[in-house]
């Protein structure tokens, strides 16, 4: 359970650095004049952060339901009558 919470830790403090970023580029190269190239990267690297938060969340749920499927009924097939001599 630690590990998930570490990993939810980590990308939570990564994605928000990386968004952080992002916006700071975007406000600057859409206000600044002379930077205009920063407001497409500014963009791309707000995207990249919720890519980065996506994926991460993906791999905690992944992670999870593997854990969760040896929980259950084990079923066992029936022996066929025919062949018991």
């Amino acid at each position: 359970m630690e590990a998930k919470v570490n990993i939810l830790q980590a990308v939570k403090i990564i994605g928000g650095i990386v968004l952080s970023l992002g916006v700071a580029m975007f406000v600057f190269g859409f206000f600044a004049n002379g930077f205009s190239i920063l407001t497409p990267i500014g963009i791309g690297t707000m995207m990249g952060a919720v890519f980065i938060f996506l994926m991460g969340i993906f791999f905690v749920a992944t992670e999870e339901m593997l854990q969760k499927r040896y929980k259950g009924i084990k079923v066992v097939t029936p022996v066929k009558l025919s062949s018991v001599k």
